[in-house]
């Protein structure tokens, strides 16, 4: 297609449903075949090959396709996980030439199998049921990387025009994104001036529209282990002298969090909210009314901790909460002896507003865990990190109204705004680094999708769409 033909919107549309249906499932299939683990839950990610891959199927597609003024390549760092970098120049008669770059952001590391999957269904087992395709890693975020390219290629296709772009496909993101600042730093002369970044490894609060991300949370894991005595003894003999360590550790977390309201005590962790976050969690929640969003599936005669919609919202965004995701120490229960044991180890995952500093948290967590210990106990904190959050800047008007537009077009409704309580450290990073840039974080991860749990998802026809309002976006881009 020439330069100076003509956007045509409606071919670019055909292109990308074709794009979807005939190459990009077909990858995606084989993608969550693969169990590439991310190297948090992979210690032994370089022997196992897994990561690498999924890294060498998606770097494949993308080096096969004809996508004019590309280049490829994998980016290496001894020791780190692998950087799938694309840079395409700018294209089409309104492309501008102001040298500026637009960064396109997604990751083919996953979260481990976890358990609960339907019988007809698994982690490594790409099933299609009507518009859904399960699997892990389909949603969060292995499509990212075949959407954005197919977004670029369908402007190209069909006569638009985009700016100069940089495609980054990580493989650390679900362990907080480690080994990304050492490749974002190896790539800042490539990268040039970045003034706008897309990513779509986020979420969306419904299926019918498109939803923009306007914050994100930070996060702190670490692990924390109790260690009374140097073996196990019977319960009986030692019950009322020796401390269990599952009191122990009980002691501590109260150090950490209302055991009855769930309010996290660390100072740090606790920031004032933005009044006009407050308005956007009210404006949301009356958006969403009557509208089919997630759900939570309580047992019988259970309930949330806040049933208010704005507050609910302000409370997955803005708000600090405690998870404890793991355990060691503990036999299973039909293994469970009379035993008073002589270690417990416990990992938590503390999620962060997004304006919290996440290394002065993780700091006054650790001070706060090794202050006077219960009984005189050892207390180990291991594992120690800190990922920043991330607050949205306002948006430039044109890109508001390309926003805007695109979502009419896509899915006949205005483009919502709301926050995510998930972490994404290369938002934070690159508002740092490039402070003037504008973002538009968005993703599939909406109603019942269920990211890192069983039965993981990928809504097809609103990936597909969602590729539309990314080329809409790219295409205004160019002209501004």
């Amino acid at each position: 297609m020439s330069n100076s033909s003509v956007y045509d919107t409606q071919a670019a549309q055909r292109f990308i449903a074709g794009q979807w249906s005939d190459q990009i499932i077909p990858e995606l299939e084989r993608y969550i075949e693969i169990p590439a683990l991310s190297a948090a839950f992979d210690a032994d990610w370089q022997a196992s090959g897994h990561l690498e891959a999924a890294v060498q199927l998606v770097f494949n597609w993308i080096r096969s396709r004809p996508v004019e003024g590309m280049t490829v390549d994998i980016q290496r760092l001894d020791g780190l996980s692998p950087l799938i970098v694309v840079e395409i120049d700018a294209f089409g008669s309104q492309a501008s030439q102001n040298g500026s770059t637009t960064v396109l952001y997604g990751h083919v590391d996953k979260q481990p199998e976890m358990e609960g999957w339907r019988d007809d269904l698994g982690p490594w087992k790409p099933v299609r049921v009507g518009d859904r395709l399960y699997g892990r890693g389909g949603a969060d975020d292995g499509y990212a990387a075949f959407a954005s390219l197919t977004a670029i290629e369908a402007l190209q296709q069909a006569g638009g025009s985009h700016g100069r772009c940089i495609l980054l496909i990580e493989a650390s993101e679900e362990s907080g994104s480690p080994d990304l600042p050492a490749h974002v730093d190896a790539l800042l002369d490539r990268l040039g001036d970045v003034s706008l970044v897309l990513c779509l490894d986020s979420g969306c609060a419904t299926y019918d529209t498109l939803w923009l991300t306007t914050s994100l949370r930070g996060l702190v894991g670490a692990t924390v282990s109790v260690e009374i005595m140097s073996e196990g003894l019977h319960s009986g003999g030692a019950g009322g002298i020796v401390p269990s360590t599952f009191r122990i550790m009980r002691i501590l977390m109260d150090r950490l969090e209302d055991a009855a309201s769930g309010k996290v005590l660390l100072d740090s962790a606790n920031v004032e909210i933005p009044s006009y976050r407050r308005a956007e969690a009210d404006k949301t929640a009356a958006a969403l009314a009557g509208r089919p969003v997630e759900k939570v599936t309580f047992v019988e005669g259970a309930g949330p901790v806040v049933a208010d919609p704005a507050a609910a919202l302000i409370a997955r965004t803005w708000m600090p909460s405690l998870a404890y995701v793991g355990l060691d120490g503990m036999p299973p229960t039909a293994q469970a002896g009379n035993v008073l044991r002589p270690r417990t180890s416990l990992k938590l995952s503390l999620r962060l507003p997004p304006s919290a500093d996440p290394e002065a948290v993780a700091a006054e967590l650790v001070a706060t865990l090794e202050a006077d210990p219960p009984y005189g106990a050892q207390v180990e904190i291991s594992g120690t990190e800190a990922a920043g959050g991330w607050n949205a800047p306002d948006l430039e008007p044109w890109l508001r109204t390309a926003l805007e537009e695109a979502s009419v077009e896509a899915f006949g409704l205005s483009m919502q705004l709301f926050g995510e309580g998930g972490t994404i450290p290369f938002m934070g990073m690159l508002g740092e680094k490039f402070p003037k840039a504008q973002f538009v974080v968005t993703g599939v991860l909406g109603p019942e999708s269920n990211a890192h749990g069983p039965n993981e998802f990928l809504d097809v026809a609103y990936a597909e769409k969602l590729t539309g309002c990314l080329a809409h976006v790219l295409h205004a881009g160019a002209r501004r």
